[in-house]
């Protein structure tokens, strides 16, 4: 079939208007957010319903058409956007973002792939309820994506990453059929719970449509408070203090680095310093709690009041209203936009037991300065469940395209040591086109076989996501 050909039957699908193959229209679909990966693609196409997916996919497989599905195509790896020699649909679910159920009673909401998380965020809301995945892209990454990635955010240390968020999906295969695992139950002990291959496949396995998540007894107080410390170990310290006095109530645990604290002030207009002292390090906490009936702020600041007695902090700013704590947590979620117009970087996303975390920095930083001595280390993340955003660039810069040819070389060092550390280069942003071949490093050649005798099972034609992943 002739590409105009398969076009017009594209849109005898999903209608006319949602169909383009030229034009600044199609362009946005076709870079990636951090502007790192392009690529060509023979059109968008924009279905409304898994039943218009399964045609599209269908018509696809038919005539050996690749197929990249796409969701609010905020990644960071290339996951989502098509190779460069223009034979992929680009298939973007956006359309698709409805609320299909929301059931307060068994804590669960039956999205399509296509919703904003903030969407699914005030819909639980709106029932009284929390759905806890937050993200700084939050307002435009979508719940497809979400789940083809397994993303993690800020929440993971009390609630999971999504792969813990989620009881059942929909999903259309290779082939075009639909499989429907929209089970709303938290027991169902009836054989593989085939749901996982789908969560955290980046789109390789097929297209989710739809999922059921879990939904969480909604905060009723939340105390957030910025910290100024000298160093990471004693961050982690302070984390293992903390949640052995309030437990799972510790819901987010944050670490910044001086440098990535200084892009946000510097790049990100009305961003302002939380504390007037200065600290190699600062940590952003959340406690909180759906029971309201004792003075929690009172509790942690006593705690915290004893973290400084023993020398783990240095200084404190504890929120006193709803709009102090949104600044507070601006300024960490901001980092990634403060970086993007700073520059182009070396980014890792790792993790590694939090109790190595300090061992990981202190040996990370050795070793790349003997290599790069005015290298500038942004370091961020979710010190609460090991994961780092450890990023790398000169000072200046126009000194930064030299130092981006000596990816490779930089990689090795950092993933070699997160590899000896007992940890993994990929935390939550996923593989996509950036990591695909660093992994064969890091995986056992059995892992591997595994993993494309899956993919082999599901897609044998290669046509989903190609080029990413595997």
């Amino acid at each position: 079939m002739t590409p105009a050909a398969l076009l017009s039957e594209l849109r005898a699908v999903v209608g006319e208007s949602a169909v383009f193959a030229v034009g600044d229209e199609l362009a946005p679909y076709l870079v990636d957010w951090r502007g790192r990966y392009s690529g060509a693609a023979l059109a968008v196409v924009k279905p409304a319903s898994s039943e218009e997916v399964s045609r599209v996919v269908e018509i696809c497989a038919r005539d050996r058409v690749p197929v990249v599905p796409q969701g609010g195509n905020t990644g960071l790896v290339g996951g989502g956007t098509p190779l460069a020699d223009g034979q992929d649909i680009v298939l973007n679910l956006s359309r698709m973002n409805k609320v299909r159920d929301l059931d307060p009673a068994n804590n669960t909401i039956t999205v399509e792939a296509g919703c904003i998380l903030q969407d699914v965020q005030q819909a639980a809301q709106g029932a009284d309820r929390l759905f806890p995945l937050s993200l700084a892209s939050q307002g435009s990454c979508e719940i497809g994506g979400n789940l083809s990635t397994n993303a993690g955010g800020v929440h993971v240390l009390r609630y999971g990453n999504m792969r813990d968020l989620v009881l059942g999906l929909e999903v259309v295969l290779p082939d075009g059929r639909i499989w429907n695992g929209l089970r709303a139950l938290r027991k169902d002990n009836t054989g593989y719970d085939l749901k996982h291959l789908f969560i955290g496949a980046e789109g390789t396995l097929g297209v989710i449509t739809a999922a059921v998540l879990k939904l969480f007894a909604r905060p009723r107080v939340a105390v957030v408070c910025w910290l100024a410390i000298d160093s990471a170990a004693n961050a982690v310290q302070l984390l293992s203090l903390l949640r052995g006095r309030f437990g799972e109530r510790v819901t987010a645990f944050e670490v910044v680095g001086a440098p990535a604290l200084e892009l946000v002030l510097r790049h990100i207009p009305g961003a302002r310093k939380p504390l007037a002292s200065a600290a190699p390090w600062s940590c952003l906490i959340e406690v909180a709690d759906s029971f309201d009936g004792y003075d929690l702020a009172a509790a942690v600041e006593s705690e915290l009041g004893e973290a400084a007695t023993s020398g783990l902090i240095r200084d404190a700013a504890i929120a006193r209203s709803e709009a102090q704590a949104a600044a507070l947590w601006a300024m960490r979620e901001n980092i990634s936009e403060a970086q993007k117009i700073e520059g182009i970087s070396i980014k890792h996303d790792v993790s590694v037991p939090v109790s190595r975390i300090p061992v990981f920095l202190d040996l990370a930083e050795s070793a790349l300065r003997r290599e790069f001595p005015d290298l500038r280390i942004v370091a961020f993340g979710h010190i609460g469940d090991g994961n780092l955003h450890y990023n790398l660039s000169k000072p200046v810069s126009a000194d930064n395209a030299a130092f981006i040819s000596q990816s490779g070389r930089v990689n090795r060092i950092v993933h070699d040591l997160v590899g000896d550390l007992g940890g993994s280069i990929s935390a939550e942003h996923g593989l996509g086109q950036l990591k695909r071949g660093e992994i064969l490093r890091y995986k056992s050649t059995l892992e591997i076989e595994l993993m494309k005798t899956l993919k082999n099972a599901l897609d044998p034609a290669g046509l989903f996501n190609r080029g990413k992943l595997l």
